[in-house]
């Protein structure tokens, strides 16, 4: 048995999700990249690719990332690039997209031959976080006037929409495409390929398949062009689970158990947006604040049911602990780093990453 704690990915579990991708990708003709941003494992890269078309990044390092361990496109996405990384994100891409005309006219001479994306902001989106939301007040996050586009349409080949953010309602996506292309169809046409980016929940259960993927078909065939579609959370949906162990137990007013774990610094997500983490069966009788062991008050994965009053040396699965954690896991307070492991679809589990006292160190100066 391995030492908790550690991630655990289990391809059976992924498999489902990969199987809804592809389908989406036979019967709509959209390809999808998967987001580095949320979940970037490579030791399952491989696996993925079967299902999925390459990577997208938010960096130089994913971008290289996704040219080193994925097959398929790499596409190359930063907010802003620098000087002295554009050379390499050229060369470890396929296409690369530009934040802000501005950017797009900076590294114009050197990206003269690349296929190149622009990000446009629609100034919609469905994010119930501000800090979250690509369409906020003042939002950085690509260009939002077709007056400022329209200048550099001859530099481009494609636009990048983002603006999902935990999107599961269909009809609401649907409403906001038909937002887009009333806005911005008449330089959508006249691009080869649109990204519509990631935020989409399609893999969700009772999530209408059907309809995403005749919308999709629509949108290509009416505006010509290939679409991309950039699943982070969709691809890797109830795939992972933190695997930890409790160490004390104690009652101050309430039953609290302290794993060998932190929210802080290993699902770091649950703190910023005030999310409770997820437990299954989360049944009986016995209620329990699980707690993590960093010196942070607030360290708390939640509150859950069990079946038996919880005790040091018990082992606790974190459910759906795959995007956005491995990714922000960190250092804080020095606590043992998660270990990754896979479960293979034959049911063998291999540790495939495990971290100690040097990587801690060598991460400091």
């Amino acid at each position: 048995m391995l030492n908790t704690p550690y991630y655990l990915v289990d391809k059976a579990l992924l498999l489902p999700n990969m199987e809804k991708i592809a389908w989406l990708r036979q019967q709509s003709g959209a390809k999808s990249l998967l987001a580095l941003k949320c979940f970037a494992t490579w030791s399952v890269f491989d696996f993925m690719s079967e299902y999925m078309d390459g990577t997208t990044s938010s960096s130089l390092f994913e971008v290289k990332l996704g040219r080193e361990k994925f097959p398929g496109e790499t596409h190359a996405y930063s907010v802003a690039w620098a000087d002295h990384e554009i050379a390499e994100v050229l060369a470890s891409s396929d296409k690369i997209i530009f934040n802000t005309a501005a950017q797009l006219q900076r590294f114009e001479e050197v990206s003269r031959g690349h296929k190149r994306g622009l990000r446009v902001n629609p100034g919609v989106s469905t994010s119930s976080f501000d800090l979250a939301d690509p369409a906020r007040p003042f939002s950085r996050l690509g260009e939002h006037a077709p007056e400022v586009i329209e200048p550099v349409l001859g530099l481009v080949s494609g636009f990048m929409f983002h603006n999902n953010c935990e999107n599961a309602d269909f009809d609401r996506f649907d409403a906001m495409l038909g937002m887009i292309e009333q806005r911005f169809g008449h330089l959508i046409r006249q691009m080869e390929w649109i990204s519509l980016g990631g935020g989409i929940h399609f893999t969700g259960e009772g999530y209408p398949l059907d309809r995403l993927a005749e919308r999709l078909k629509r949108f290509a065939g009416q505006n010509e062009v290939q679409v991309y579609l950039e699943p982070g959370e969709a691809a890797i949906t109830k795939s992972t689970t933190l695997e930890v162990t409790v160490l004390d137990t104690l009652n101050n007013g309430k039953n609290l158990a302290i794993v060998d774990s932190s929210i802080e610094a290993h699902m770091l997500d649950l703190l910023i947006y005030r999310e409770s983490a997820k437990i299954a069966p989360n049944s009986g009788p016995h209620q329990w604040m699980v707690c993590g062991k960093s010196c942070l008050a607030g360290d708390i994965f939640g509150e859950f049911q069990f079946e038996q009053p919880l005790q040091p040396g018990d082992r606790l699965s974190i459910q759906d602990a795959g995007g956005y954690t491995m990714v922000k896991k960190n250092w804080f307070n020095g606590v043992q780093m998660p270990g990754i492991a896979l479960r293979e679809l034959d049911g063998t589990v291999r540790l495939v990453q495990s971290f100690d006292y040097a990587d801690f160190s060598a991460a400091l100066s």
